[in-house]
């Protein structure tokens, strides 16, 4: 499951190089969410898949959803688009197992939860270095300003709240219906502020092929996947695995963009890697 999950979340900046010149950003995020919860009904209806309990539980799930589809794919894609090249956002996002492992040892020295390990903060940090050696050549792709910084940090703390509170006060129940309650909560947030921007859609294949891949890969795929592994592990261990997914972008960028695969970034792939393996080994019984 993290392997999979790993490939698919990595196609997002590939998704976003094809699709966002034809569309505006949350245009774009609005009829993925759309389209999405479609899916998401039929899929319902066909399995018979239960509704989670009780107006409280919905109502965590709708606070993840904003949080962690309308705040982080709207900050993203509104960054990317608003000018900031693919391995400056990368690397801000990616400073999101530091957040959470900063916020769990703040949680444990308050009497709450359990201490991030030596052994996991070593992981932390060589994934960050091995990151930062991946997408240290993008770094001046994109200009950076003070709209594209802030809706890059805005998609940075959202997703690393959503992780954390998804974890803490979600309880178990069918991804399906999961997913569909949060995409609700994302088109709800995303459409009035859609309804404000005036580039018009192409209907470019680039943009259709963009569209599918995004609803059935991404979302019913990758967001899935997602909702799963922090269901089921610890939290510092899932928001590691987002580690990988800059180096296996710049992967699948060189095989179907012809960019640049150098030795250094070969090298911060394998340091990422290490340090992903160091903060997933468990030993014990693993944090909450």
């Amino acid at each position: 499951m993290p392997a999979v999950f790993v490939l698919i979340w990595s196609t997002g900046f590939i998704v976003a190089r094809y699709g966002m010149p034809h569309a505006p950003p949350l245009t774009f995020l609005s009829w993925r969410y759309a389209l999405s919860v479609l899916c998401f009904g039929i899929w319902i209806v066909l399995s018979r898949a239960a509704w989670p309990q009780g107006a409280k539980q919905w109502g965590h799930l709708f606070v993840t959803g904003v949080l962690m589809h309308a705040g982080y794919l709207g900050g993203v894609w509104a960054a990317v688009k608003a000018g900031m090249g693919a391995g400056t956002i990368a690397l801000l996002v990616g400073l999101q197992p530091v957040l959470t492992a900063l916020w769990l040892s703040r949680s444990q020295s308050h009497g709450e939860g359990t201490a991030v390990s030596w052994r996991q903060w070593v992981g932390l940090l060589l994934g960050l270095l091995g990151l930062l050696l991946v997408v240290w050549r993008k770094l001046g792709a994109g200009e950076l300003s003070a709209l594209n910084l802030s809706l890059a940090v805005l998609a940075l703390m959202a997703i690393t709240a959503g992780t954390l509170y998804q974890k803490r006060f979600v309880a178990p129940c069918d991804v399906r219906t999961a997913n569909m309650v949060q995409l609700l909560a994302a088109l709800a947030v995303s459409l009035p502020l859609a309804l404000l921007e005036t580039e018009p859609i192409v209907l470019h294949p680039h943009f259709v092929g963009a569209l599918a891949w995004s609803v059935l890969g991404l979302t019913l795929g990758g967001s899935s996947l997602l909702y799963l592994l922090i269901q089921r592990g610890a939290a510092t261990q899932v928001t590691s695995l987002l580690y990988l997914v800059p180096p296996t972008t710049a992967v699948m960028a060189w095989l179907l963009f012809k960019e640049a695969l150098t030795l250094l970034m070969l090298v911060g792939m394998a340091l990422t890697a290490l340090g992903v393996w160091l903060v997933a080994r468990t030993e014990g019984k693993p944090e909450a």
